[in-house]
């Protein structure tokens, strides 16, 4: 598990060059009063430990035991155990990385017994190196934490955003087989006229021109009313079963009564209605219409209650019916909670106006949320 923003090349020359730099300081000071020879054997081992640190991320355990050991008689390899040390603690559970830990400590105490520093008693400098070991190991364990945090955030968002994708892909599917399964009783009436008059044409070809002419206007009216009744049929198959046999389809008459419905209940709601007279408007495009004013009454409440709402629907025969619902986005200091949603409704609104021949589109525009349909009505 590895979460970087740099390249992994550029993290293990930076490792190497810390590596390197902190055995140096090491050793720098007792440089020229040791022997010549052990001076350079120790620099010579220490900097043969640090290129071995590319290896910390697929051995890291191995490699700290073996430069941790070899920083029992060389100052320049305290560099690498320190940066494998830290590896060992951000790479491995907490039971490793405090066994390499007490391993350092160890090691140091050895270390400081072969070459004690003068400045210094020998317990004040294995206190020093025990809190320094300490602090390495509990850095890297902190890294680690956090390291499995973001993943574990990064993997709880991967799934939610699937669950998400799989209730609308679900919802998208009932509705499908909803429209499947009362296909056929409402519309196999009108294509079986319809098979009627073509077979006519084709089993009489010595028909008079009037008699291909009447047949031909039977069968394009026959169409264009099946195109109705099919867009009608999908539009009584968004309606809730819930909403019961006995009560009228809802048109856009009804706009007026779901936005004095929520003014009792407390909402601001500002009503725009210019579309002439609402007897002519098609009922596909009036029941859609009411389903996005709806709707969008529905996500107000939810997401930004006490927030005002302007609900705007205009058009006219050849223009087609706009609706529009439009909420200031809420600040960050609200006083009540959103009400949680799946999602869902904003899914099958979208089909809806699909079907009925229009389109939705929703989010955030100039400061407020947008929810707006434009649907056909032909002149």
């Amino acid at each position: 598990m590895r979460i970087a923003w740099w390249p992994a090349p550029v993290v293990d020359a930076v490792a190497i060059a810390v590596a390197v730099l902190i055995g140096v300081l090491n050793l720098w000071p007792r440089y020229a009063q040791e022997a010549g020879t052990l001076a350079k054997a120790d620099l010579a081992a220490g900097l043969a430990c640090c290129p071995a640190l590319v290896m910390r991320r697929r051995r890291p355990a191995g490699l700290a035991l073996v430069v941790t050991a070899v920083s029992a008689v060389s100052l320049v390899a305290g560099g690498a155990a320190f940066v494998a040390t830290l590896s060992v603690a951000v790479r491995r559970p907490w039971p490793v990385a405090a066994g390499i830990g007490a391993l350092g400590v160890l090691t140091g105490m050895i270390a400081v017994a072969l070459r004690p520093p003068p400045e210094l008693p020998y317990a004040a400098n294995v206190a020093i190196i025990a809190l320094l070991t300490a602090a390495t190991v509990g850095w890297g364990q902190a890294v680690r934490a956090r390291r499995q945090l973001l993943a574990s955030l990064a993997e709880r968002a991967r799934r939610a955003e699937s669950d998400r994708h799989l209730r609308e892909a679900e919802a998208r599917r009932l509705e499908r087989v909803r429209i499947a399964r009362e296909m056929h009783d409402v519309l196999a009436h009108r294509m079986s006229l319809l098979s009627v008059h073509a077979g006519a044409l084709e089993f009489r070809p010595d028909a008079s021109p009037e008699e291909i002419s009447r047949a031909a206007g039977v069968i394009r009216s026959g169409v264009h009313q099946m195109l109705v009744d099919l867009r009608e049929v999908i539009g009584l198959l968004r309606e809730d079963p819930a909403d019961g046999g006995d009560a009228p389809p809802p048109s856009l008459a009804g706009v007026a009564g779901l936005v004095e419905e929520s003014r009792r209940a407390g909402a601001q709601v500002a009503l725009e209605l210019d579309v002439g007279n609402m007897a002519m408007v098609p009922t596909l495009a009036g029941r859609t219409a009411y389903r996005v004013v709806q709707e969008g009454l529905t996500n107000a409440r939810k997401h930004a209650p006490g927030m005002p709402v302007t609900v705007t629907v205009r058009g006219g025969a050849g223009h087609g019916l706009e609706v529009q619902v439009r909420q200031p986005l809420p600040g960050p200091d609200r006083g009540r909670p959103a009400i949680p949603g799946t999602g869902t409704g904003l899914t099958g609104l979208s089909e809806r106006a699909t079907l009925a021949g229009g389109r939705l589109e929703h989010g955030p525009v100039a400061g407020a949320h947008l929810l707006r349909a434009w649907l056909p009505w032909e002149a």
